[in-house]
C-alpha cells in the first residue's frame, strides 16, 4: 500500500498522529470514518498523489493514533480537537492552508475544521455526511432504526461491553461482506481487524460518537445561531447506495445554509466509497479540487 508514501508519527499538542503522507502539489487532507484507520484510503491517495501532496492520518484514538485520558464531557473526541490535530499536523508538515476531504465521521471533523479555522481551508470535500447538529435536528424513526448506534454508543460501558466480546459479530466481519479481506484489500483489512480487537481504541471510537450527541451538536447549533458558515468552496459527495438519499432527499439541501459555495456529486457505490469505487471517488475529486 500507499508506493512512495512516507510512514510517521507527529506529535501534535495533545496527541501523537500515525500519518502517511506523499505526492506534490497542492496539499490535501485526507480523514476517514469509523470504524477504519488511514488506511482505508489506499486506493484513492496513490491517485490524488499524482497531482497532489496527500496527508492520510489515524483520527486520534482511532488506529494506531493516541487520545488523552477521557473527560466526563467526552471533549478529548471532540470533532473541534480533532479538526486542531489537523492544523497542527499539517503545519508540522509545511502545510499552512490545504484542502480537506473527510468520509463519515472524518467529515464532521473536516467540516468543523472549515469552520474553525477558515484560513487554513482551501476547500472541502464531505463524503455521506450531513452537519452532525442537521441530522439530530431531522431525526425521526427512520433515523433512529437506521443509525441506532449513535444513541447506543452513547451509553456509558454497556456499548464498549458488547463490542470487545465479539467484535468480528459487531462489525460484521466474514467473506463477502464490506468489512471483509477481499473488499478491503489485505493490509487495509489488517490495519482495520488489529483497530477492533483493541480494547482502548474501541473505547475512543465510541468516545467520539458520546462527543457527537454532545459537545458536537453545541458547536454546531451554536454555530448557526451565530450565522457562521464555511466561506470555502465545499463539496458535498454521497453514495447512492448508501442511505443517504432516503433520509435527506436532496443533501445539497440541507448543506446550503452552511456554505457560501457548495455544490453535489453522486457516485454509484455501498458507503465505504474510498474502497468500493476509488477510481471514481478520486475523478470527483480532482475535478473539484
Amino acid at each position: 500500500m500507499f508506493d512512495g508514501f512516507r510512514l510517521e508519527r507527529v506529535r501534535t499538542s495533545e496527541v501523537e498522529l500515525r500519518v502517511r503522507h506523499g505526492g506534490s502539489g497542492p496539499p490535501v487532507l485526507l480523514l476517514h470514518g469509523h470504524p477504519r484507520t488511514h488506511t482505508t484510503w489506499h486506493r484513492v491517495a496513490p491517485l490524488l498523489a499524482e497531482r497532489h501532496t496527500v496527508v492520510c492520518p489515524d483520527l486520534r484514538g482511532y488506529g494506531e493514533s493516541t487520545a488523552p485520558p477521557s473527560a466526563p464531557d467526552h471533549a478529548q473526541q471532540s470533532k473541534r480537537a480533532m479538526a486542531a490535530d489537523g492544523v497542527e499536523l499539517m503545519r508540522a508538515l509545511g502545510h499552512d492552508r490545504f484542502a480537506v476531504v473527510g468520509h463519515d465521521r472524518g467529515s464532521y471533523v473536516a467540516y468543523r475544521l472549515a469552520l474553525d479555522h477558515p484560513d487554513a481551508v482551501a476547500a472541502l470535500a464531505v463524503l455521506d455526511c450531513v452537519p452532525i447538529g442537521e441530522a439530530l435536528a431531522r431525526c425521526d424513526a427512520r433515523f433512529a432504526q437506521a443509525w441506532y448506534h449513535w444513541f447506543f454508543f452513547a451509553q456509558p460501558e454497556r456499548p464498549e461491553r458488547v463490542i470487545c466480546a465479539d467484535p468480528d459479530a459487531w462489525y460484521d466481519v466474514g467473506h463477502g461482506r464490506p468489512n471483509s479481506l477481499e473488499r478491503m484489500g489485505p493490509a487495509n483489512f489488517a490495519d482495520f481487524y488489529r483497530a477492533i480487537h483493541d480494547r482502548t481504541t474501541v473505547h475512543a471510537m465510541l468516545e467520539d460518537y458520546r462527543a457527537g450527541l454532545t459537545v458536537d451538536r453545541a458547536a454546531d447549533d451554536a454555530d448557526r445561531a451565530a450565522g457562521r458558515r464555511i466561506t470555502c468552496p465545499v463539496l458535498v459527495l454521497w453514495s447512492s447506495r448508501d442511505d443517504m438519499p432516503s433520509l435527506y432527499g436532496d443533501a445539497l439541501s440541507v448543506w446550503r445554509p452552511w456554505a457560501d459555495d457548495v455544490r453535489a456529486a453522486t457516485i454509484d457505490s455501498g458507503h465505504h466509497v474510498a474502497e468500493e469505487a476509488p477510481e471514481e471517488l478520486a475523478r470527483a475529486l480532482l475535478d473539484f479540487l
